[in-house]
C-alpha cells in the first residue's frame, strides 16, 4: 500500500481506517449499560411468546471486543495497513519472500550446484538427479505440458522427438526454458471461409488424411501463395521460425477440418514463459536434462 499514485487514496485509506475503529469504539461503549430499566422484561416477543430481559452484555464479553479494538490499533502501528504508513516493524510482503528465497537458496542451493558443470547426459544417467528434475517439472511444466509429459492441445508433447523450433539438442532445451519462446501463425481472413477449407483439405492431403482432392487442388495453389512462405513450399515446415511440419502425424491442436480452418482465418499466438530467471542457472541446467531425457530413453 506504499505505492498510492496519488496522495488522495493515501488520506482516503486513513480516513477509512480511522472512522471504522471509532465506529467499533462508539458501538461498544454504548452497549455496555443497559438502557432503561435493567432486568424489565420487554414488552416486544417473537415467534409467539419468545421474550428478552433488559440486562447488559456480559462484561468478559465486552472486553473481548475492546482487545480486537486494540489488538487492530497495535497491528497497525507494527504493520503495513495504516494507508502508506509502513509499520515500525518495517515488513513487507516482497521482504519476506526475499527472505525466504534467500534461506532456501542457502540450503538448497547446493543440492543443485554440484549439477553444475556437468554434462546434461550425465545428469540424465543419474537417478538422484532426474528424481529433482522431475519434481522441478512437476512444479513449473506439468501445468501446461501434463505430468506426463505428453503434452495436450496446444502444448507440445516432450517425450517425442518432434521439435518445432529446434532439434531437441540440449542447448535448445535450455535456450527454450531460459528465455521462453513465442509462436505466432498470422491469420487470413482475406482467404474466407471457402479458401480456408480448401487449404485445410490439401493441409490434410499432406499428411495422408481423408480429403477432398477437388478441393485440396484449389488449395495448393492458395498454399503456395499464403502457406509456403513459413511452411515451405512442400508443407515440411522451418526450424528456424518455428513452423511446424505439416506432412507428418503430429499436430499441435488438431487434425480436423474445422480446426486447420480456425488456424487459417483466425491465426494462432502461443508463448510460453521464460524462467531463466526465476529459477536460475543451476536448475535450469538440472531441468533441462531432466526434458532431454524424456525423449531419449
Amino acid at each position: 500500500m506504499a505505492d498510492f499514485i496519488s496522495p488522495f487514496w493515501d488520506m482516503y485509506v486513513k480516513v477509512l481506517v480511522a472512522l471504522s475503529l471509532l465506529f467499533c469504539v462508539f458501538v461498544i461503549a454504548t452497549n455496555m449499560r443497559a438502557t432503561g430499566k435493567v432486568g424489565e422484561l420487554q414488552p416486544h416477543s417473537w415467534d409467539e411468546n419468545l421474550q428478552e430481559w433488559n440486562n447488559p452484555l456480559p462484561r468478559w464479553w465486552m472486553y473481548l471486543f475492546w482487545l480486537t479494538v486494540i489488538f487492530a490499533i497495535v497491528y497497525l502501528v507494527i504493520y503495513p495497513g495504516f494507508g502508506s504508513f509502513k509499520g515500525i516493524a518495517g515488513w513487507s510482503s516482497v521482504g519476506q519472500w526475499e527472505k525466504e528465497m534467500k534461506a532456501a537458496e542457502e540450503k538448497y542451493g547446493p543440492l543443485y550446484a554440484k549439477y553444475r558443470n556437468m554434462d546434461v547426459k550425465a545428469i540424465a544417467a543419474d537417478p538422484e538427479a532426474m528424481g529433482m528434475g522431475k519434481r522441478l517439472f512437476q512444479t513449473y511444466c506439468m501445468q501446461c505440458h501434463g505430468a506426463d509429459a505428453r503434452g495436450a492441445k496446444g502444448f507440445p508433447n516432450l517425450t517425442d522427438n518432434d521439435w518445432l523450433g529446434g532439434d531437441g539438442s540440449p542447448d535448445y532445451i535450455k535456450a527454450t526454458i531460459t528465455n521462453g519462446r513465442m509462436g505466432v501463425m498470422p491469420p487470413f481472413p482475406q482467404l474466407g471461409e471457402e479458401g480456408a477449407k480448401n487449404v485445410a483439405h490439401y493441409v490434410r492431403s499432406l499428411s495422408g488424411l481423408a480429403h477432398d482432392a477437388t478441393r485440396a487442388q484449389l488449395g495448393s495453389k492458395i498454399f503456395a501463395e499464403n502457406c509456403a512462405a513459413c511452411h515451405g513450399p512442400d508443407g515440411k515446415g522451418n526450424p528456424v521460425i518455428g513452423a511446424p511440419n505439416l506432412t507428418d502425424n503430429i499436430w499441435l491442436y488438431s487434425s480436423s477440418e474445422t480446426q486447420i480452418m480456425s488456424n487459417v482465418m483466425n491465426g494462432l499466438n502461443n508463448r510460453m514463459p521464460a524462467f531463466g530467471e526465476f529459477l536460475g542457472q543451476d536448475k535450469v541446467h538440472l531441468l533441462t536434462a531432466y526434458v532431454w531425457s524424456l525423449s531419449h530413453k
